[in-house]
């Protein structure tokens, strides 16, 4: 983290007067051909692979150059690629770093698009994946293979949002010489920063709290100096880019990201200890309550949480899910979260969601606070498990 203050290293990141050319916000400057004076700057500009160079709207204008920068310094890390959503940050990140006859060490509650990817695309590459368990720790020692190229960590995990030792598994890792990536969306740079405990690439979905705003998709990537080089030039040659004018909605969501995260933690925190006492649910899936595994490496290592967790059921079935997500008003069905509003999904079971980590355990509900009044949010999942007590 740099020196200063978190809430005003949001505010002033990015926004040098090379950007913002004297006004409060960087510019928005939309270019696909950058034009030059003269044969020797045409050529400098080629020659200059780095960052903060125009030379053509693949690589990004002024409006990226002062997003990229912003996120570097709130990830602490050398440089930061944008995508144009968080699974193309993910797949960009693994396919800038593997080749056939590598394997991958990837984490059973990864968010489902990554499980996706590796089993049917890195697979028809040759690149093979073995799914371990999220609470191992130190003992991924055990899953490491002679071609083991890659440790993949995603903390919390996916709906069920067990906590990783991170530190712990990065030793390990970096004792086998393995490079490490950790999926960081809910971590958001601000209450979790990966590479200040040894990850040499963390990952967001800016979709969700950067944004803030459910209406840009954006995924970025923040390596170390190790690292940076090569995942700034593959994503370049794999043409991975965004638009200028969701690099400036991106920033604009950075700026208050502080304010919604204490609103959206608040509020969830409420949310879920009414939750807690009620007789129908078995337990929180939160990190700051002790029933979400990995809570103590979550005391540990992470400045906050945000608007996101589940509960489990202690019983149920598919009608009774059905019945209760229909009679919903304030939380809306829908698989991003991160936003102003508030979210819901649901699963049966965890059944084709994981395959190294069992699930013996009711039915999962995973909410995403949102914005809205709290009085209002429990009022409608009062109602609505009632209904579904009905069903069962």
């Amino acid at each position: 983290m740099s020196s200063k203050n978190k809430n005003t290293q949001l505010v002033s990141s990015g926004r040098k007067k090379a950007y913002t050319h004297g006004v409060v916000n960087p510019v928005i400057q939309r270019a696909s051909t950058i034009v030059f004076d003269s044969v020797s700057e045409l050529k400098k500009a080629a020659k200059t692979r780095g960052d903060k160079t125009l030379f053509y709207g693949r690589r990004g204008t002024t409006t990226h150059f002062a997003l990229q920068e912003a996120i570097t310094e709130l990830e602490g890390g050398e440089g930061c690629a944008l995508y144009p959503c968080g699974a193309a940050a993910i797949s960009q990140t693994l396919l800038s770093f593997l080749k056939s006859g590598d394997h991958l060490l990837m984490v059973d509650t990864v968010y489902e698009p990554t499980r996706d990817f590796c089993d049917k695309i890195l697979a028809g590459l040759g690149i093979s994946t073995t799914y371990y368990p999220p609470m191992i720790g130190a003992d991924i020692k055990e899953y490491i293979q002679d071609n083991t190229k890659m440790l993949f960590l995603e903390s919390p995990g996916s709906i069920t949002m067990e906590v990783q030792d991170v530190p712990a598994m990065v030793k390990v890792a970096n004792d086998h010489n393995l490079m490490t990536v950790l999926d960081n969306t809910y971590g958001n740079g601000l209450h979790y920063r990966p590479l200040e405990h040894g990850v040499d690439i963390s990952i967001q979905a800016a979709t969700k709290y950067i944004v803030g705003h459910s209406d840009v998709m954006m995924g970025v990537a923040v390596a170390n100096k190790k690292y940076w080089p090569t995942l700034r030039e593959h994503s370049y040659l794999l043409g991975q880019c965004t638009s200028a004018d969701d690099a400036y909605l991106a920033l604009r969501g950075l700026r208050t990201m502080a304010v919604r995260l204490n609103q959206h933690e608040k509020a969830a925190l409420e949310v879920a200890k009414w939750l807690e006492q009620h007789a129908l649910v078995d337990h929180i899936r939160h990190p700051v309550f002790t029933t979400c595994p990995g809570h103590e490496f979550f005391k540990r290592d992470f400045d906050g949480s945000n608007g996101l967790f589940s509960f489990v059921m202690k019983a149920g079935n598919q009608h009774a899910i059905d019945a209760f997500l229909d009679s919903l008003q304030h939380f809306k069905m829908g698989f991003s979260w991160g936003g102003f509003e508030s979210l819901v999904t649901a699963s049966l079971s965890m059944k084709g969601l994981r395959s190294q980590t069992g699930w013996e355990h009711g039915p999962v509900i995973r909410l995403h606070i949102g914005l809205e009044d709290v009085e209002d949010l429990i009022a409608d999942l009062q109602q609505a498990l009632v209904i579904y007590e009905q069903h069962l």
